[in-house]
């Protein structure tokens, strides 16, 4: 299974940039998928995850309504689309994955543990002036 981030760059705050995470190995339509990032000296933090099946989707309260995640079965491609960038949103961007197949709906904790996910991808880096 191989997780591969793409899409991050350096933008003004207020502005928009998109993410994507292509996966190989795995159907996305039926694993779990997150996104998460990590700041320099900070720990890995949780930013949104989309679950299988249902679309139900999860997001840090420091994101909620600026980011949305998305997700293209056909293309095994999950996305994050950011919007009205901040400085603090500066980071490495991490996709994951949970390997437990088409799993039932869980409380919003379990989308938002890291030790969640099993698999992960490189890392994009994202990096917002003001």
């Amino acid at each position: 299974v191989q997780l591969q981030a793409s899409g991050g760059g350096s933008v003004q705050a207020g502005d928009s940039l998109g993410l994507s995470c292509a996966v190989s190995g795995r159907t996305v339509a039926n694993y779990a998928v997150a996104w998460f990032r990590q700041a320099p000296g900070k720990e890995r933090e949780f930013v949104a995850a989309i679950r299988p099946g249902a679309n139900n989707k999860y997001y840090s309260d420091s994101v909620k309504g600026r980011f949305a995640i998305s997700r293209d079965n056909a293309k095994d491609t999950v996305f994050l689309q950011m919007n009205s960038l901040k400085p603090e949103d500066t980071a490495v961007y991490y996709c994951a994955l949970d390997n437990l197949f088409r799993s039932s709906l869980r409380d919003s904790h379990y989308y938002s543990d890291r030790r969640t996910y099993d698999f992960w991808g490189q890392g994009t880096q994202v990096t917002v002036s003001s």
